[in-house]
């Protein structure tokens, strides 16, 4: 339409206002949108506005993006050095232009250019063209052009931005910091006048080069600014005190690891961070600290990530500890996957907790275990029988994890950990097996941090609303000021979990213990509370510890970003006092608000940790709502004995009215052999009543290794003698003797310990146990010879 219509109108009119249109618009389109196509440095800077680190732009040049607003005082000065009038023309100045062409004539050469700032900005943009009257020319007709288009403070900002102030240094946030180590606002009058006489000759500024005629320049100007009283006689005197700067400051690098991250998604941008300048160099002080420590060890790399629950922000990111290139000094551990080792369990805890498959006290097998050829061991290489569900995770027991993953199913664990959003867990679910909760997938320290972050917010929410869930808990972690996470909606339905399995979750890690040195913080009024958790991954090739309160998750990676393992390298002893340290940096935080609205008061069995039944000794316990859907206690029995209670009766030998019923807690053989060792209080069976009978041989004895089926093969020491396999029985009469036999043949007797050395040829056999009273077990085996 405005085309025609201009078409119409020039076929109307004269040629002259033809080419007057024409020119109208040449004038208006003459300059582009972008004066500045510049690669820029990227730049981090802390949420109070510090510098925290700076990537160099692309070219080579030290140029920070384009800042919103200039300082008073580097303002103030550069207008009085460069162009008096530059609030009245109205982008050239004639009467300077004149006197700079009566200079330049007399002197038979270039020595003054009479151009306005706006005329500068213009040189800048086309990249200081070779000085011609016809250049000039050029310069005038697009410097109010650029009046047209910005206002006077916006022509200052894209000079600051973009004016040279020596070597690679361009811009006067750059040049801030380069040559005083200071924010453009914190500048004095001494050190904004040597700034703004700078880009006028760049090459003034070098260590030990023309120092005095910077000196002269900058004490001019400083003259200049006391003579039209903008600043006064104090001022001025004590400014012309102040020294040069003599060498440049290297510009911070407080943050480098989260200054990648950042020139890998804002690359140019110069970000205000979430993170707190004092936290991150706490931060780094402690990480330094322990990397000395640790080194001895030749364990060169550590990685923190602190995390704000509330907002999700990120406080601190360490992504490496100050090693040097030859140990991977910029690879960013935060990001990077590694084996989990035992960091995962509280998810499965969660998991069970929230399915009502386990109940917080229950009893878990802790006992010799093999599952398809897989043996896993617990650290310490003992064994409980069985153990509490919290205790286990609290200690981090392998083999109760190992059982309850076979309970829960691989593959339903699989599914929590993609709700969790753990990326790193990518493979099908049968190809980690039972291993997934001991080491056998990989993870990333943010990854993790925001899994625990999600688990802390959701308490958080559901205690302070009315029982409410929001639908983004699970929200990604955030390092950019300007942006806010979203919670999205309020809801009534669970994410992954109940608050309640959350909170009970917490508990149990409440009471995992603590480094050495720290082993009665219970008893401190001034312990940290927190939930935490360890791990350590097979070999000593990665040490976690994670930990969150209300108001903080904090997590810790100890290793070689080689994949290297050391000898004492582990979660407790590497990790946990780094956390550790890290939470004393922070105000004391209140313990999580118990949330009874999703919680319920059942009767529990104080010896099992299960649902109660009659016959159970029982306590009122809160447990999640879910409970409902947990087992009934199975290891309290009704048993007949005679009148004084010595020996176990039955109708057969003893006058039913002279028996007595009572409840006994009764393990399963192999759990009760090593059970009783560690609990004193723990009651065997009495025994028959002589002429009682007893065909309950699966309560007596069991075997303890192998499992049915399995195949063993022998293998030969150094010697090149073949080693044989122990074979281990539990009976429940600490004092019976055994009778042994492979196949048909005759083994030997043991007592009180229970193991026979078998060496045979390769094949199928039949191990069979006999114990006094006659009773037998079986079990066939496959042995190869390697």
């Amino acid at each position: 339409m405005f085309l025609n219509r201009l078409w119409q109108y020039i076929k109307r009119n004269k040629i002259k206002t033809t080419i007057g249109i024409i020119l109208v618009v040449v004038y208006y389109f003459s300059l582009p949108k972008v004066l500045f196509k510049n690669d820029y440095a990227t730049v981090i800077e802390s949420k109070e506005g510090q510098l925290l680190g700076a990537k160099i732009a692309d070219d080579g040049q030290w140029r920070f993006p384009e800042s919103d607003s200039i300082p008073h005082k580097f303002k103030t000065c550069i207008v009085a050095f460069e162009d008096q009038h530059f609030y009245k023309h109205f982008g050239f100045n004639p009467i300077s232009m004149y006197h700079a062409f009566l200079q330049n004539r007399k002197a038979n050469k270039v020595v003054r250019g009479g151009s306005t700032l706006t005329q500068q900005v213009i040189r800048l943009h086309r990249e200081n063209q070779k000085r011609s009257y016809f250049e000039k020319f050029i310069e005038i007709i697009l410097a109010t052009r650029l009046e047209f288009r910005c206002s006077k403070d916006e022509i200052l900002g894209l000079y600051a931005a973009h004016a040279p102030f020596g070597s690679n240094v361009v811009g006067l946030e750059m040049a801030s910091w380069r040559y005083f180590g200071l924010q453009p606002h914190q500048l004095s009058w001494a050190e904004a006048a040597t700034l703004a006489v700078l880009p006028n000759a760049p090459s003034l500024i070098y260590p030990g080069k023309n120092q005095q005629r910077l000196l002269d320049k900058r004490n001019h100007l400083l003259k200049k600014l006391w003579q039209d009283k903008i600043i006064d006689k104090e001022t001025y005197e004590l400014a012309l005190l102040e020294s040069l700067p003599q060498k440049p400051f290297d510009v911070p690098q407080i943050a480098p690891h989260l200054l990648q991250k950042t020139a890998k998604e804002h690359k140019g941008e110069k970000i205000k961070t979430t993170l707190s300048v004092y936290h991150q160099e706490r931060i780094n002080d402690i990480v330094k600290q322990y990397y000395n420590l640790y080194k001895q060890n030749e364990v060169y790399n550590i990685a923190v990530l602190i995390v704000d629950v509330k907002t999700r922000n990120i406080v601190s990111y360490v992504g490496n500890s100050p090693t040097d290139k030859n140990h991977q000094k910029d690879v960013d551990i935060i990001e990077a996957p590694r084996s989990t080792g035992s960091i995962l369990k509280p998810f499965l805890y969660a998991s069970m907790l929230d399915d009502g498959d386990i109940l917080p006290e229950s009893l878990i097998p802790d006992v010799p275990t093999q599952i398809s050829g897989y043996s896993p061991q617990n650290y310490n290489l003992t064994y409980d029988g069985a153990v509490p569900a919290n205790r286990a995770l609290a200690r981090s027991l392998n083999i109760p994890a190992v059982l309850m993953l076979q309970e829960y199913s691989v593959n339903k664990f699989y599914e929590q950990l993609q709700n969790l959003k753990l990326r790193n867990v990518n493979r099908q679910p049968s190809n980690y097996g039972l291993s997934l909760i001991l080491g056998g997938a990989e993870t990333n320290l943010w990854d993790l941090c925001r899994a625990y972050a999600f688990m802390s917010g959701t308490v958080n929410h559901f205690t302070t609303t009315q029982d409410e869930y929001r639908t983004n808990e699970l929200a990604n972690l955030n390092y950019n000021w300007n942006e806010k996470v979203d919670f999205g909606k309020s809801i009534q339905s669970k994410n992954i979990w109940n608050t309640s399995s959350i909170w009970q979750t917490f508990e149990a890690m409440k009471k995992v213990n603590r480094p050495e040195g720290d082993e009665a913080w219970q008893f401190y009024d001034s312990s940290i509370e927190i939930a935490w958790k360890t791990g350590t991954s097979f070999g000593g090739r990665d040490a976690w510890a994670v930990g969150v309160n209300k108001d903080y998750v904090v997590g810790v990676w100890v290793g070689n970003a080689t994949g290297e393992g050391r000898p004492l390298l582990t979660g407790v002893e590497s990790a946990a006092p780094i956390l550790f340290d890290v939470f004393r940096i922070f105000p004391r935080s209140k313990w999580f608000e118990t949330p009874y609205n999703d919680l319920e008061e059942v009767s529990i069995c104080k010896n099992s940790g299960f649902l109660a039944t009659n016959n159970c000794p029982s306590e009122l316990k809160w447990v999640p709502k879910t409970a409902k859907k947990s087992k009934n206690c199975p290891y309290h029995k009704l048993i007949h004995l005679n009148q004084n209670k010595q020996y176990r009766v039955n109708s057969s030998c003893e006058a039913i009215e002279k028996i007595v019923t009572d409840s006994w807690f009764v393990l399963p053989p192999v759990m009760e052999w090593y059970y009783k060792k560690k609990n004193i209080d723990y009651k065997l069976l009495p025994p028959f009543k002589e002429g009682c009978e007893n065909n309950d041989v699966s309560k007596k004895m069991d075997f303890i290794y192998p499992t049915s089926f399995t195949k063993i093969i022998l293998t030969k020491n150094f010697e090149g003698n073949t080693q044989p396999v122990i074979i281990k029985v539990a009976h429940s009469n600490q004092e019976a003797e055994l009778f042994w036999y492979l196949n048909e043949k005759y083994l030997g007797s043991t007592k009180t310990f229970h193991e026979m050395p078998i060496i045979a040829s390769s094949g199928i056999y039949t191990i069979t146990v006999i114990d006094e009273e006659g009773f037998e077990i079986k079990r066939k085996i496959e042995i190869e010879k390697s």
